[in-house]
């Protein structure tokens, strides 16, 4: 045997046994007539301990060994004289007798330790050595007990697992598809899948009334740190449905995982439409840890003389609450952040509301104390507060208000670690127009239903009437991050015909992209719907991160590049048996 325990799990509860331990050499400290061997393993680290006095060979043959060098060590656990009580093996440590050098290690290109010194393309291009660091294995496992947590309560729930196909057919509207050429096939390719949606929904037809799949994905799309050209689905359907057991049966799944894998027991899942998450919040995923809604001041500022304000579509302001004491400088350089270009607001009024009940601001010239008292009123604004108000045309206005509202709450530490938020967004936008190409497409999938009252609208030429029709679509929100999303499906072929039709679809080019499915809706279709979760957001969103990157095993960089393998690549077939790439 290599081992017969693991650098984790010895206790004092163990010594005096002779054991067998194999792993990495995290360091080694020579003190002379002593040398200790911190060994390592993805349990845990045990500490070996070599004497000159007992076993100089042994004690010199250790003093050689190298960082991340393989060894198998035996010998008597021993309660240590000076404890470690960060390290839960830190109450023993290993009398070495014997030891055997399995495999040597040339110096790492960084430190194997919490925090490195290695650089994110050192690190991804020597992924197995940062895999070896314990943030890294910390999140893996996560990932690992987060699946096993899914497979557990959708199997309780009666839900089976189903393999859809990789290799597809391309396919209208989302992002762009990877394409895989097809040997037997010249000149005709295959699409990697963007999601399972039409297989999920041929399954329900099938009857398989409730399916998931923890899936691969595939678009190729810009990259950022909550993005990947591959990422992870929990994928879900379920029939003879209506929307309200889907937001039950999903919400428990959200708490069972909660619970199951940080202890917690999350607060109620509030509802918000799509329409009032971007009237109070300017974002159709909103952050309620914290307050700070928006409130329109348009009829309140408006004719007073000021021209940013009286040529504006909309003014709008948020209440930093308690942070009167905002200085100039501050202020200063809040409002050269909300004029950055990614932000691209054209300047920040400000009211700084004083502890002795003054009111000051930017535009003390056009507005008086009555107009500012007036504001303040309606913002609920007290003394002490600061009100930070934008103005401009109202769309572009509530996303820059959205973001300047974020930012003071990372300023003013509202985002609380641990703290978490959960939040179902409804009633989302059936379509949305785009100018550049003058039509509609839709707001989440060709596939997904109108609200029942807005059907009889879809016949409508006026496009104001279209943008209103809405979609019964859902989005589950915590913190901010849009952790899932999905719809009650449209099930009957002439409403989807008519829903393409909308998307300007012929009926041809609907016939040839998803005949498949507008045949199966031919043979007794049952009402549907599904969610969508991602896998590798819940996991990052759970441990309080920003980059879904740091729970992938082997992730591709910002240019879409793995670096350990070096590719994608020019070569079309591999090097092991011609076997193609």
């Amino acid at each position: 045997m290599y081992r017969t325990h693991t650098c984790g799990e010895l206790r004092l509860t163990d010594s005096g046994k002779t054991v067998r331990l194999s792993g990495w050499v995290q360091t080694v400290r020579d003190f002379g007539s002593m040398t200790f061997i911190d060994l390592r393993d993805r349990y845990g680290i045990t500490q070996l301990v070599f004497s000159m006095e007992t076993d100089a060979p042994l004690c010199e043959q250790a003093r050689k060994l190298g960082r991340e060098f393989v060894i198998q060590a035996e010998g008597l656990v021993r309660e240590r004289s000076a404890k470690n009580l960060n390290r839960e093996t830190g109450d023993i440590e290993i009398e070495v007798q014997s030891m055997q050098v399995l495999n040597a290690s040339k110096v790492p290109p960084f430190t194997i330790e919490d925090d490195t010194d290695g650089g994110d393309d050192l690190r991804m291009k020597y992924r197995y050595l940062d895999l070896r660091r314990t943030p890294v294995q910390r999140n893996i496992l996560f990932r690992s007990q987060l699946s096993l947590e899914v497979r557990k309560y959708l199997n309780e729930k009666r839900f089976v697992e189903v393999e859809t196909p990789f290799l597809i057919k391309s396919t209208p509207e989302g992002a762009r598809d990877f394409v895989v050429p097809s040997r037997m096939n010249p000149g005709q390719f295959y699409a990697l899948p963007q999601s399972p949606q039409t297989f999920k929904q041929i399954l329900m037809v099938a009857g398989y009334d409730r399916y998931f799949q923890i899936v691969k994905c595939f678009r190729d799309e810009d990259l950022r740190a909550d993005r990947q050209p591959e990422f992870t689905q929990i994928d879900c359907e379920m029939a003879f449905v209506t929307r309200e057991d889907i937001l039950q049966t999903f919400e428990g799944l959200t708490r069972h995982l909660f619970r199951e894998t940080l202890g917690l027991d999350l607060p109620e899942f509030p509802r918000m439409s799509y329409d009032d998450a971007l009237r109070l919040y300017g974002s159709d995923k909103p952050d309620l840890r914290f307050d700070m809604a928006f409130t329109p001041l348009t009829d309140l500022a408006q004719g007073k003389g000021f021209g940013v304000f009286d040529s504006a579509e909309l003014v709008v302001g948020i209440n930093a609450q308690g942070q009167a004491g905002y200085t100039r400088k501050q202020i200063d350089e809040l409002t050269e952040w909300v004029k950055r270009p990614q932000i691209g607001a054209k300047g920040l009024v400000y009211v700084r509301f004083g502890e002795d009940g003054a009111l000051k601001s930017s535009v003390d010239k056009f507005f008086s104390e009555t107009d500012l008292s007036a504001w303040a009123d309606r913002m609920g604004a007290k003394p002490g507060d600061l009100m930070l108000i934008l103005a401009g045309e109202e769309e572009k206005t509530r996303k820059q208000l959205s973001e300047l509202r974020l930012e003071m709450g990372r300023r003013m530490g509202l985002m609380t670690p641990g703290d978490f938020k959960p939040l179902w967004v409804l009633d989302f936008p059936l379509l949305e127009w785009d100018e550049d190409t003058q039509r509609f497409y839709a707001m989440h999938h060709p596939f997904t239903s109108p609200k029942p009252d807005d059907i009889e609208r879809m016949a409508s030429n006026d496009r104001t009437m279209l943008k209103n029709l809405r979609a019964d679509a859902y989005d589950l929100v915590i913190n901010g991050v849009e952790i899932g999303g999905g719809s009650i499906r449209i099930h009957n072929r002439a409403l989807q015909e008519k829903n393409f039709k909308l998307l300007g679809f012929t009926q041809e080019e609907a016939e040839r992209q998803f005949g498949f499915l507008l045949g199966a809706f031919e043979y007794g279709a049952p009402p549907h719907g599904g969610i969508a979760f991602g896998f590798d957001r819940l996991c990052s969103v759970l441990n309080g991160q920003n980059s879904i990157r740091d729970f992938i095993a082997f992730p591709k960089n910002n240019m879409g590049r793995d670096m350990m393998i070096d590719a994608p690549s020019g070569n079309r077939r591999g090097s092991i048996g011609g076997v193609a790439a």
